[in-house]
């Protein structure tokens, strides 16, 4: 029986009973489902086997949003108990699960999924590629990041959450405080999920470098091409950071080393040293891309070239490189001398002057332009006085004195969801809603897009604006309740009323996608919003192929300027095409991975030597298949371009 116990919740309640069951229930409904419709073949064929970009883009946005209700959800909880004060609602144990289960839900697995999507169906289609330079490395990135995802996942219902915070500081995190398999989880879930990630930086490096189409210089790329350059340049070099941190972690709680224990020569702040040297880097990995997106609408929507485009370029890699120079100011307060934090605190104040150098290119655009107020555009609207609001702010906790009063206050999480909310999820759903008709088939319901935006714009004032003036007040953050005497109550009230209006506005994304698969025209050629950039210039839906001749560029924005001025970007005749084959390595090495993930976590050792040599059966499998993709020949091409509307522009 000790052997079954391991796997017991330490600290169980009627809700994790529920998710259990439900859990349960949705698993046999979906395996009902799929037995039932006989889909396995489809399942298998198209989805689980696919190296196809734009898939794995979808599966990356399936997934995304889907965590993004489970992130949602432990929000909700956190705001409802601390809504009122001495809430009895969550113990002190179960509230540190939540936090730190949403603060990694929401950053590892939900926003850099939905980047990670937007990523794969847009840059190869934006450089004019037929797939990215890696489509089987592709596949299986996206598989680690979901195996990664679904470990972390089931540790609330086998053997306990992780506890010691998003940021897992040792020693919270060392088997002395934290002594059940959660942070165990929190290592080498996220490790998985890490690798995939940082094979997705290589693979997109390479792609975009290496596979743009004819005249696309590096100067005449789109912006969000630009962006996700940058980004995965940023993640090639931290996420390595991390992967080494984690494995330390793993090696102090699994094998008594001490690396970061506060005995035998360990060094606690040096687990929070690296862990920053990769965590504000992972800030500019999902805003850069948000960035890009936001050229993309806000260009689109006003009916002009993004004003001072080598300006924008300059300003995001200028970001990527300040990036790496600010991480001590996350701890200004512990101890590391007034030079060190003079330096830290110069180098964030710094970094704010090429965001603030964006913003104005996009005022700027918007200056005399024709603007069309349409959802992605009212998102970008919105998206710049809010995120003024997380910036300033930001700033303000740069100044090293001024921190030693807002640290570790409910201040510094009002200016971090202000920043990551605004300029990370509005510009994701921004991009949702621009991508859709692309992705699809058809549109988003206008009005109802546009009721979503103004209630989630308004709803994040009322959530996060109380937090700044109850931060300054002297409510810490992590505190899981609190005294009526402190006066928090009706701030705290006001911020659960807007958390419920986020949640209403993105339930109402949820009912206008249900809502609109019904109702929407198939009907919408494929270039439905006007836009500007190549993506637009192929067929909707994209054939396997993308392209079924390669585009020729002679300028930033060849699609507009051809529809403009009449210019052809296809020119020559159809010629067969070289295209990768399916493959279900990935899908079968990432199971795997998963595995032995779940066994490392519980420390069962056989089974986690025999995955291991799986993991390398399959990396030696493909070492020596031969596979040499295939061709789709001239007459399957003509016959779906003319099933399709005939040759493009």
């Amino acid at each position: 029986m000790d052997f079954f116990d391991r796997f017991a919740i330490p600290n169980p309640s009627i809700a994790i009973y529920a998710s259990m069951v439900l859990i349960g229930l949705t698993l046999l409904a979906i395996l009902v489902g799929l037995t039932y419709l006989k889909k396995w073949g489809y399942l298998w064929r198209e989805w689980l086997t696919t190296v196809d970009h734009k898939r794995i883009g979808i599966m990356y946005l399936i997934s995304a949003l889907l965590m993004l209700f489970r992130g949602g959800v432990d929000a909700i909880m956190m705001r409802a108990q601390l809504a009122v004060p001495d809430n009895k609602l969550l113990d002190a144990q179960h509230y540190n699960e939540i936090f730190t289960t949403h603060g990694i839900v929401m950053i590892i697995f939900m926003a850099m999924p939905f980047i990670m999507a937007l990523m794969n169906f847009v840059v190869p289609l934006q450089i004019g590629a037929r797939d990215v330079a890696f489509p089987r490395l592709n596949a299986l990135s996206f598989w680690l990041f979901f195996m990664g995802a679904m470990l972390f996942n089931i540790s609330f219902v086998i053997g306990g959450s992780p506890d010691a915070g998003w940021t897992s500081y040792f020693p919270l995190a060392g088997n002395e405080f934290s002594e059940s398999v959660g942070s165990n989880y929190y290592m080498i879930a996220i490790q998985i999920a890490g690798l995939g990630t940082l094979m997705t930086g290589i693979n997109f490096i390479t792609t975009i470098l290496k596979m743009r189409t004819t005249g696309m210089t590096l100067m005449r790329m789109p912006m969000f091409t630009w962006a996700s350059l940058i980004t995965n340049a940023i993640i090639v070099f931290a996420f390595p950071v991390l992967t080494v941190l984690l494995l330390m972690g793993t090696m102090d709680r699994l094998f008594a080393t001490n690396f970061f224990t506060t005995t035998n020569g360990g060094m606690d702040m040096l687990w929070a040293n690296l862990f920053w040297v990769w965590g504000h880097p992972e800030v500019y990995i999902l805003i850069l891309p948000a960035f890009g997106i936001y050229s993309e609408v806000i260009s689109t929507f006003s009916r002009r070239n993004l004003y001072g485009y080598k300006s924008m370029v300059a300003s995001m890699v200028i970001i990527s490189l300040m990036s790496f120079l600010v991480w001590a100011h996350h701890f200004f307060t512990m101890g590391q001398g007034a030079l060190a934090n003079s330096i830290f605190s110069i180098t964030t104040m710094a970094i704010a002057v090429p965001t603030g150098v964006k913003i104005f290119n996009w005022l700027f655009t918007l200056w005399k332009g024709k603007i069309e107020i349409t959802t992605p555009m009212l998102y970008a609207l919105l998206f710049i006085p809010l995120f003024t609001i997380g910036g300033v702010t930001g700033v303000m906790l740069g100044m090293s004195a001024a921190d030693y009063q807002y640290h570790n206050t409910m201040f510094l999480v009002a200016h971090f969801h202000m920043v990551i909310i605004p300029g990370v999820v509005f510009a994701m759903l921004a991009g949702l809603t621009y991508y859709w008709p692309k992705m699809f088939g058809f549109m988003l319901n206008e009005r109802i897009g546009k009721w979503s935006a103004w209630i989630i714009g308004v709803s994040t004032l009322v959530a996060f604006m109380p937090m700044f003036f109850s931060g300054l007040d002297g409510q810490a953050r992590r505190m899981y309740t609190y005294s009526a005497s402190t006066g928090f109550g009706p701030l705290n009230m006001i911020s659960f009323i807007g958390a419920l209006g986020l949640a209403a506005g993105f339930i109402l994304i949820v009912y206008n996608i249900y809502y609109s698969t019904r109702y929407a025209s198939r009907d919408i050629g494929s270039d439905p919003w006007n836009a500007r950039s190549l993506e637009w210039a192929t067929h909707t839906p994209v054939p396997d192929y993308n392209f079924a001749i390669s585009p020729q560029v002679k300028s930033k924005e060849a699609f507009w300027d051809s529809k403009k001025n009449g210019e052809p970007l296809f020119k020559g005749k159809y010629e067969k095409i070289h295209m990768p084959n399916s493959s279900g390595v990935p899908f079968i090495m990432a199971s795997i991975f998963f595995v032995w993930g779940f066994t490392f976590v519980f420390s069962i050792w056989i089974p986690l030597i025999l995955t291991t040599i799986g993991i390398f059966a399959c990396m030696a499998f493909r070492s020596f298949e031969k596979d040499h993709g295939h061709y789709i020949e001239v007459e399957e091409i003509t016959e779906t371009e003319n099933r399709l509307g005939g040759k493009a522009i």
